[in-house]
């Protein structure tokens, strides 16, 4: 007997973003958008979702459609996979002649579309065009990180469904569900910052122990004095650049990637300004995690010390608590850890 299958399991900790998404594929509009960090369970969410349209599609087998989405094998899921980093041209193309053909099985298909927030200017008129006037049988599923003011108006003609960072008891659940065991999966949850693929892929980091280790010694190295201060921040930058490398690496051999096809193609570069943007953002957001990381081990082990009675752990926490809120509005990296160690060493 064939077990039924439920994409839903492997989208975890986003009760609100599932329950809308299961309810929508009941009576479902032409086109939402899954908006949130990667990461964050929004890419399985939309299989699962698709596995509901198309098993909810009028004379098909459900579990037999389900099995097929989640194999990526069923012939009325299209996914569109850009050749490229940015969605070009080419790409909305693509998703025009996918909404414009008539289903196979069902009575619907399901067009899901990666990261419309790295699109390419030229490509914005055309995907709007055919998102804001689809075929009757075409559903749309975009994924996006955030909605940059470029896809706006795309953004208008979708239901948006938000989904937040994970929390990290979630993260570590999941995780320990892997087989990771226990410390090592907190240690991890901790550093991912509500990413539980970044979590995944942390736990395989041997030097995440190193850099919580160098955090958590730091407010005994400081001794009152500015060298002390410079020292430390600049270690814990120095770790936080080793945890950048592998990005960086990829990053490099993408736009070098980019380039050589250009050249043998004989094409202008294209998207090299857009991919550059997502760089920064991708590389800000890795030293961001690194830094709340940091910030969350300091913290726990001041509370630590307030549990014991030391008087002075929780100003230390509220001033450690301060730097991670200034987070938010980018401050420059050197400053922000001189300034916050110079109080919690005074």
């Amino acid at each position: 007997m064939t077990v039924a299958v439920d994409p839903w399991s492997a989208v975890v900790g986003q009760d609100d973003a599932v329950a809308r998404l299961r309810a929508a594929a009941v009576d479902p509009v032409h086109a939402y958008l899954l908006l949130g960090p990667a990461g964050v369970g929004a890419e399985r969410a939309a299989t699962a979702f698709a596995a509901d349209l198309l098993a909810g599609a009028s004379g098909v087998d459900a579990d037999r459609a389900r099995r097929l989405v989640v194999s990526d094998a069923h012939p009325d899921l299209i996914r569109i996979r850009p050749e490229g980093s940015t969605l070009r041209v080419t790409d909305a193309e693509a998703v025009t002649r996918a909404a414009t053909r008539s289903p196979m099985e069902a009575d619907r298909k399901v067009i899901v579309v990666p990261s419309v927030d790295v699109i390419e200017m030229a490509t914005i008129g055309k995907l709007l065009k055919i998102v804001e006037e689809p075929p009757a049988s075409t559903v749309f599923i975009l994924l996006a990180t955030e909605v940059i003011p470029d896809i706006i108006t795309i953004a208008s003609r979708c239901v948006t469904v938000p989904f937040g960072p994970l929390p990290p008891q979630v993260v570590i659940d999941a995780l320990v569900a892997d087989g990771v065991e226990p410390e090592r999966a907190d240690l991890a949850a901790t550093a991912a910052g509500g990413d539980l693929d970044r979590a995944r892929l942390l736990v395989t980091d041997d030097a995440l122990a190193d850099r919580a280790a160098a955090w958590a010694a730091s407010l005994g190295r400081l001794d009152g004095t500015g060298t002390a201060v410079w020292a430390v921040v600049e270690e814990l930058r120095s770790g936080m650049d080793a945890a950048a490398g592998p990005l960086e690496t990829r990053q490099a051999a993408e736009l070098t990637e980019m380039d050589e096809r250009a050249e043998r193609m004989g094409e202008r570069v294209t998207g090299r300004s857009e991919i550059v943007a997502r760089h920064k953002r991708e590389l800000r957001r890795l030293r961001n995690d690194e830094l709340r990381f940091g910030l969350a081990t300091l913290s726990r082990q001041l509370r630590d010390e307030a549990v014991a009675g030391n008087p002075r752990a929780v100003p230390r926490i509220n001033r450690v608590q301060e730097a991670a809120d200034a987070l938010i509005r980018n401050p420059n990296e050197a400053l922000l850890l001189q300034a916050m160690f110079a109080d919690l060493g005074a």
